[in-house]
């Protein structure tokens, strides 16, 4: 059963405990509001609350944190995570994730004393824990501006509608999915951290998705025509533990012979049924085999996808706190790529998400009745669902996995050439010990990241190439036309292309706190960010200010990813 536990936050933002003036208006005033509660948009209410905003945050899920929370994606970071590579709060986030372990939960000696604590021991990052961790402490940092009124949280709010004049937003409603009422949100500046751009149609900003083609961008990687439906995967991530000898097989899904007997359409071609145990590596599209061993500590065997993403490792802890490691699943297996959410209509986007959840049960079923076993058996029936890691009655995180979204049509927009390893070699000509990516002169921070394009619902397999570790220019931020918009997360100046490398969660976190801090800074100082970017004397000031409040703006020599 899911946890009966309410939030703190879900307690602070319902309507009986907000402030009485806030909980009845219809129309509300702030200096910013942030729509959207994801990783960005946490980051982007921070730092404009921190910089004396007032500042709103809606959120149409009950937990803040998107990719980290809602969505139950351990974090994908960059190899210099520990020492380079992120903004100063999202270090704070991730020091205090490992400090609430310390504190909270009973660790081994081992497991405790080890500086750079990964409570799950995975192998596809350093720091792979449980949602409800993430959310308590997303949920910490926000409580003392949340406590001094500069901050306010509408959790299970989405935006309907936005009232525009000229080329600036005026207000946008947001609807209670709860009981249906509405508020009108007035501001002075308007971030869209929505996992799929959702402001921007609703405020006619100009947008791009899916694929460019290489006229258009001249990308090495792009394909010849446009394709503006071809769209990234989406996952319905689930937790499993396993409990040897016990029987948790849950009822079989309604479209488990479909997923069960797909093999997937893709070119290059993928390496058998999605449902198995072989796919295409997604570097040299090469067809491998994964292992998968629940018990593979007891077993002394390599656990392969089972540790892949595993958010609980069973001996990091005092006997008896787990019956099991458990694993969360964001596997090759269950990403859907045969339709997107945003470029169909509501009642086919509603079909692809249930379609999607199908597959993940489906996922799990023929992981518990049917998948092969190193030891000639057939299933695992003790792997068992966990509702309570994610927070939901269905097992399902709470959100979908959104990897692709709308993206601004930017001031400046970042390519190919700008980051890709192979794409700066036919550019400079230079040897790839000598490579760099293109230097930006308005930089608001640092990412990396390879760029790892998932299987698109144009028929694309991965498109995963080198590349080197970036700059974030400011003028990705700023829409071309509309003045007081900023992207917060995955909705800049990217291509379909760069967005492989733009879109996980420390770039994400730096994307929304640079918007926070930029709509901050031009409120305070009243220029607008087109300006400031333009004026080298106000650019030099604003990057001064991120620096003292802990960005990296440009990266030391390392190699490419």
């Amino acid at each position: 059963m899911a946890s009966n536990r309410r939030s703190f936050l879900v307690q602070l933002a319902s309507a009986t405990l907000l402030p009485r003036w806030i909980a009845a208006a219809s129309e509300l005033k702030f200096d910013v509001a942030v729509i959207g509660g994801g990783t960005g948009g946490v980051a982007a209410a921070l730092a404009a609350a921190r910089n004396g905003m007032s500042v709103i945050l809606t959120e149409e899920t009950d937990w803040i944190g998107g990719q980290l929370t809602s969505q139950a994606v351990p974090p994908d970071e960059n190899r210099w995570i520990e020492s380079f590579g992120c903004t100063q709060s999202y270090r704070q986030y991730r020091n205090a994730v490992r400090e609430y372990y310390r504190r909270n939960y009973p660790l081994t000696t081992e497991a405790r004393e080890r500086p750079e604590l990964n409570p799950g021991d995975s192998w596809v990052s350093l720091i792979t824990h449980e949602p409800r961790v993430s959310l308590a402490v997303l949920e910490a940092m926000a409580a003392p501006h949340m406590a001094s009124g500069r901050l306010t949280v509408l959790l299970r709010h989405k935006p309907v509608a936005a009232d525009v004049e000229s080329d600036n937003v005026r207000a946008v409603t947001v609807r209670n999915l709860e009981d249906g009422r509405e508020k009108v949100l007035h501001a002075d500046y308007f971030l869209d951290a929505t996992e799929q751009g959702d402001l921007l149609p609703l405020t006619r900003t100009e947008y791009v998705t899916g694929s460019e083609s290489r006229g258009q961008t001249g990308e090495l990687h792009a394909p010849e025509q446009a394709k503006p439906a071809n769209i990234q995967a989406f996952t319905c991530c689930f937790a499993m533990d396993h409990i040897a000898g016990e029987n948790h097989t849950i009822e079989k899904p309604e479209e488990y012979q479909f997923w069960r007997d797909l093999v997937p359409q893709l070119k290059p071609a993928w390496g058998g049924r999605l449902l198995g145990w072989k796919d295409v590596n997604p570097i040299t599209l090469e067809v491998r085999t994964h292992a998968f061993d629940p018990e593979c500590d007891e077993r002394g065997t390599n656990g392969g996808l089972w540790t892949y993403r595993r958010i609980a490792r069973r001996r990091n802890f005092v006997e008896g706190q787990y019956r099991s490691d458990i694993t969360l699943v964001n596997w090759p297996q269950n990403d859907y790529f045969l339709g997107n959410l945003h470029e169909v209509t509501p009642e086919e986007a509603r079909r692809h998400l249930r379609r999607a959840k199908q597959l993940s049960l489906s996922l799990l079923y023929w992981l518990q009745t049917e998948a092969p076993r190193a030891d000639g058996k057939q299933g695992w029936p003790g792997l068992r669902l966990r509702p309570d890691m994610v927070g939901t009655e269905d097992g399902l995180a709470k959100h979908p996995y959104i990897r692709e979204s709308r993206r601004i049509l930017a001031e400046f927009t970042v390519l190919e050439q700008h980051v890709g390893t192979d794409a700066r070699k036919q550019l400079t000509g230079r040897k790839e010990e000598d490579l760099t990516a293109e230097a930006f002169p308005d930089s608001v921070g640092v990412g990396s990241y390879r760029i790892d394009l998932h299987p698109s619902s144009g028929g694309d397999n991965y498109i995963d190439v080198s590349s080197l570790p970036f700059q974030i220019p400011l003028g990705a931020l700023i829409p071309r036309r509309v003045e007081n918009l900023l992207p917060a997360c995955k909705n800049l100046g990217v291509t379909h292309i760069t967005n492989g490398c733009f879109r996980l969660h420390p770039v994400e976190w730096n994307i929304g706190e640079a918007a926070g801090m930029i709509a901050s800074h031009s409120i305070t100082t009243r220029i607008p960010p087109r300006k400031i970017r333009k004026d080298g004397k106000s650019l030099g000031e604003f990057q001064k200010k991120l620096e003292a409040q802990g960005f990296e703006l440009a990266w030391p020599r390392v190699g490419p990813v």
